[in-house]
């Protein structure tokens, strides 16, 4: 074939590629490899198609009513985001306006959360919540093994006590590293961990007790100033001195504008740190956290790696390498953006709305209220005992068919033959768009209420909860 006819055959294939309607073209009409590399190019229209439409099949993420994660920001972050997407945030030598907002970003936590003395303390942002809580509890670890080392002790079997409703993180921490996590029983008295028993748990090897600041399960605070009480109770009978780390991955960016009167944070002397995640009630999408500690010496230095960035030293605290400097410039936005009276106003209208449904929810009859969406925006119910064709899966199975997730699942171990279902009131769920999910349950409700056979179905195998 001559260069001449090859050079116009191209042209006329691209002149039919650009004139082809999308789903026509080559790759849209044809079938795939799903799981090795095609071995040609394709359109970039085309590629796109195809990853916009097997996306489309998640579902709309607005009405996702099981995940805590922001689904929502304005039009002026989503430029940011876009103008951003490209920063890394551990190169802070090439991004020193990053690191400096990510410096500006966790001090303003650490004045919310009323840290002692701002020039004695230290923070750090992160991927999301998670890898907060795991340097959270690496300090612990790390603090417990340089005290022991100091008095010629033993540094083997360090434990940390949680509720038996912690978020599957903690779970992971002491799996990773080598902590034995020694769970308290929730229970239908104690629904959280509230100090109950806890002597039964603490000993010479407890490298501290983590309260949650909004359980991953019902929504309900664990009392953070209550623990600490009986953990002065513990001290006096045994000098043992054991920390608190708070997670509030959800609770810390709530209560500070809805409950201030609630202490739980730094004011209450024995939090050593507090960890959160600015992709929930942060307002900000997905993945970014934060990690404060009361002071200096309670974030051991081997956890610090130094960088030099402008003539001065950043100290980086992380797990990962790696990761996007995006979230920390919208983190900043939002911070700017809202203040104190937005970040107030945008969490109390959540919880609004939180009870609002939980009250309707309520009257509907079947159900009794677990928690009512009073502290973060999160309520969970169960139902009436009672001989009934169905249950709170069938309740969910009804509503996802409607495009509503709205998870049922077992509660902890000791409760686990207990199921409840869950609504996160998060920011984009408007009062009109929460009339129309009420308007889908009582519909659901009526129809299961009405079944003359249980519906048949395989035993659910996931913990929405997580």
């Amino acid at each position: 074939m001559s260069e001449t006819y090859r050079n116009a055959a191209e042209q006329q294939s691209d002149a039919q590629l650009e004139i082809s309607p999308v789903f026509a073209r080559p790759g849209e009409a044809t079938s795939l490899p799903k799981f090795k590399m095609p071995d040609g190019m394709m359109s970039g229209d085309t590629a796109y198609q195809i990853v916009h439409d097997e996306a489309m099949l998640d579902g709309n993420s607005r009405l996702n009513l099981a995940t805590f994660v922001s689904t929502w920001m304005d039009d002026n972050a989503q430029k940011i985001y876009a103008e951003t997407a490209d920063k890394n945030m551990i190169d802070k030598d090439e991004y020193p306006a990053t690191a400096a907002i990510e410096d500006r970003c966790w001090r303003m936590l650490a004045d919310l959360w009323n840290v002692p003395d701002a020039n004695d303390t230290i923070g750090t942002s992160t991927v999301g919540s998670s890898e907060a809580c795991m340097l959270g509890g690496l300090a612990l670890k790390r603090l417990w093994q340089e005290k022991r080392k100091e008095e010629g002790k033993s540094t083997e079997k360090p434990n940390l006590i949680l509720s038996a409703g912690v978020q599957v993180v903690w779970e992971k921490f002491c799996n990773y590293w080598d902590v034995e996590a020694r769970y308290v029983p929730v229970t239908e008295d104690h629904l959280v961990l509230d100090g109950f028993e806890l002597e039964k748990y603490v000993d010479e090897n407890t490298i501290g007790v983590v309260a949650i600041l909004g359980q991953t399960y019902t929504g309900l605070y664990e009392p953070v100033k209550q623990i600490s009480e009986k953990l002065d109770e513990i001290q006096k009978d045994t000098g043992l001195d054991v920390k608190i780390h708070v997670d509030g991955a959800s609770g810390a960016m709530v209560a500070p504008f809805c409950q201030p009167d609630l202490e739980w944070d730094f004011k209450v002397d024995r939090v050593n740190s507090i960890s959160t995640s600015g992709h929930k009630y942060g307002l900000v999408y997905p993945g970014v956290g934060w990690v404060i500690w009361r002071n200096k010496a309670v974030c051991p230095e081997s956890l610090i790696f130094h960088v030099s960035y402008l003539g001065g030293d950043m100290p980086t605290l992380a797990l990962n390498f790696s990761r996007p400097g995006a979230q920390v410039l919208l983190q900043y936005y939002q911070f700017l953006r809202l203040g104190r009276e937005g970040y107030r106003a945008v969490q109390q209208g959540s919880i609004d709305v939180a009870t609002y449904l939980s009250s309707e929810i309520e009257k509907l009859g079947p159900f009794t209220l677990v928690s009512r969406g009073d502290t973060i925006p999160v309520f969970a119910w169960k139902l009436k005992e009672g001989k009934r064709n169905w249950d709170l899966y069938d309740l969910a199975d009804r509503l996802r068919m409607r495009g509503w997730q709205v998870p049922a699942y077992p509660m902890p171990d000791d409760m686990a033959d207990l199921v409840v279902q869950r609504i996160v009131v998060r920011l984009g769920l408007s009062r009109d768009l929460a009339g129309l999910l009420l308007d889908a349950i009582k519909e659901e409700v009526d129809f299961l209420e009405n079944l003359a056979a249980p519906i048949p179905r395989e035993k659910p195998r996931t913990n929405f909860a997580h």
